[in-house]
């Protein structure tokens, strides 16, 4: 198998998918329009509170964030599980992982970059200074990444249960704590002054990590789930 039939592959999987996702539109507004509506909830909450906007700011635009990739995890394989796409995938002769990545990326593209464009509307929302704008784009950069990763390994393992979301909240959730309390805690410190150095370094190991295994593991919990 040539490198080059293999990139072809894994660039036909990754437009089919973005062709998929944009036919079907709802997909990607319903979480995208969820992320909105609780942080500007939480933002007429608050009122007039603007001290009390810019503690919590950081916090609800990364639950919103967490939650929002949370429920749109689903879509990266269950549309290609019910058609049998899945099990063709499976069976190619290109290696597995790689095309678990290609899907995750997909993901990513059609879930978690609409977080990261609108992030700066929901921080003017949040009332949050335009110190602590960047380091909120920066965190969402590296971490909305990480999520799709991790998501995709617990959708694989539900992908044949009739009623796998709640199974799939309790694999994920667990995992994505650490990637909220550092992307938070980066946003608060750089609202301080104080350099965010450790913070993002933490969130690039996170995401590298994830980017390494986090497809392999996926590509082994398919295996598992359609045997």
């Amino acid at each position: 198998m040539s490198q080059l039939s293999t990139s072809r592959a894994c660039a036909a999987l990754l437009q089919r998918d973005l062709l998929l996702a944009f036919r079907r539109r709802a997909e990607i507004a319903n979480p995208l329009l969820f992320y909105i509506l609780v942080c500007a909830l939480f933002a007429i909450g608050a009122g007039a509170d603007v001290q009390l906007l810019r503690e919590i700011g950081p916090g609800v635009v990364w639950v919103a964030a967490l939650l929002a990739t949370l429920l749109s995890l689903d879509a990266i394989f269950r549309s290609d599980f019910d058609d049998g796409t899945l099990e063709q995938l499976l069976l190619s002769a290109h290696p597995v992982w790689l095309l678990v990545l290609m899907k995750t990326l997909g993901h990513w593209l059609v879930s978690g970059l609409p977080l990261l464009i609108v992030a700066p509307l929901l921080a003017q929302f949040m009332q949050l200074p335009s110190g602590g704008l960047g380091v909120l784009l920066l965190t969402l950069l590296l971490g909305t990444p990480t999520l799709s990763l991790i998501g995709a390994i617990g959708v694989a393992l539900t992908v044949g249960l009739r009623r796998g979301g709640i199974i799939l909240s309790l694999l994920v959730l667990p995992l994505y704590v650490p990637v909220l309390i550092f992307a938070t805690d980066a946003v608060h410190t750089a609202l301080g002054g104080i350099p965010v150095t450790a913070q993002l370094l933490f969130l690039s190991a996170m995401l590298t990590f994830a980017a390494a295994l986090a497809p392999i593991a996926t590509a082994a919990a398919l295996r598992v789930s359609l045997s």
